[in-house]
């Protein structure tokens, strides 16, 4: 039973989506940076109480089975590592160009690199 109820806990609902462009051009325009050698995350606080993930690959990093893998494995490091996000808060992750074949460790890596250093500012 136990396992029912941690599973509750990690998953990626609907509501913690951005979905709308306009939410998306809002918080390009007023949130804040930070950068790695493949990614970039745009950070602003919102007013929902929870906390919201984007992601945005363009097609100059690849065909869509790339684009996908990638969003993939971005989605589920946030999913497992929602605790690190500040409550309140719209995050997206913008794919560089040129974004080498990553495994799924190297996007832990660099996302957790971004992620604790925003949450220790």
């Amino acid at each position: 039973m136990k396992a029912i109820a941690d599973r509750g806990s990690n998953t990626f609902r609907q509501c913690e989506r951005i979905r709308k462009r306009s939410e998306y051009l809002s918080i390009y325009q007023q949130g804040t940076r930070t950068y790695s050698r493949d990614f970039t995350i745009v950070f602003q606080k919102n007013q929902l109480g929870y906390r919201r993930l984007g992601i945005t690959v363009s097609k100059k990093v690849g065909g869509a089975v790339r684009r996908n893998r990638i969003k993939r494995m971005i989605r589920e490091f946030f999913r497992l590592n929602k605790n690190q996000v500040a409550e309140s808060q719209d995050t997206v992750v913008i794919g560089k160009k040129g974004i080498p074949r990553l495994s799924y460790q190297d996007v832990c890596k660099e996302l957790e690199g971004l992620v604790s250093n925003r949450a220790t500012k």
